[in-house]
């Protein structure tokens, strides 16, 4: 029997994006964002408010990185969380995390996580519905450690999830299936 709880961000797992721009001055912002999906293959969508100094940040710079947080950097990714960038200037630096300039596009890649979706930001939606920042994937980079047979080994990125009911982070991993094969077996 169900029962029931006050209405929450209810939605499990929520990813742990890290979304990484420059800031006017040039120094590196890093936001952690559970609120983002893909819209398509090469869309992604951030449902950001405008007050964000990231928000600010897509919008003059035209271009952000999608990290995907991992377990190794559970304390920097919630560091990226929990600290705003105006209260702290040097918030990316005491992570002790490096970074290299995209080539593609005018935003830091973070060296340490494993995966980093390079962005060129198309549109903002505002709005009751508005989805947000809406960007580009124009490349995807996985760390070669995470990579088997040419594709991403999930188990060994360490992703992690965000637990809205207990403010939790979670390891994702464990395959328990094969999509757009399993449900056959019920034909």
């Amino acid at each position: 029997m169900k029962k029931q709880i006050k209405t929450t961000e209810a939605i499990f797992p929520m990813p742990v994006l890290l979304i990484a721009t420059f800031n006017e001055d040039g120094t590196v912002n890093v936001m952690n964002a559970a609120w983002g999906t893909m819209v398509s293959r090469d869309i992604v969508a951030l449902n950001l408010t405008e007050t964000h100094t990231t928000v600010q940040n897509i919008k003059a710079r035209k271009g952000f990185v999608v990290h995907i947080a991992d377990a190794k950097h559970v304390t920097e990714a919630d560091w990226f969380g929990v600290v705003h960038g105006s209260n702290e200037p040097d918030k990316f630096a005491k992570s002790g995390m490096s970074y290299e300039k995209s080539v593609l596009v005018d935003a830091p890649v973070i060296n340490e996580l494993p995966v980093a979706m390079e962005c060129e930001f198309m549109e903002y939606q505002d709005g009751d519905t508005g989805l947000g920042v809406i960007g580009k994937v124009l490349r995807t980079s996985v760390e070669e450690a995470n990579m088997k047979d040419g594709k991403v080994d999930v188990d060994s990125l360490e992703a992690i999830a965000f637990d809205p009911y207990t403010h939790g982070y979670y390891k994702v991993g464990g395959r328990v299936g094969d999509a757009f094969k399993d449900g056959l077996k019920l034909k």
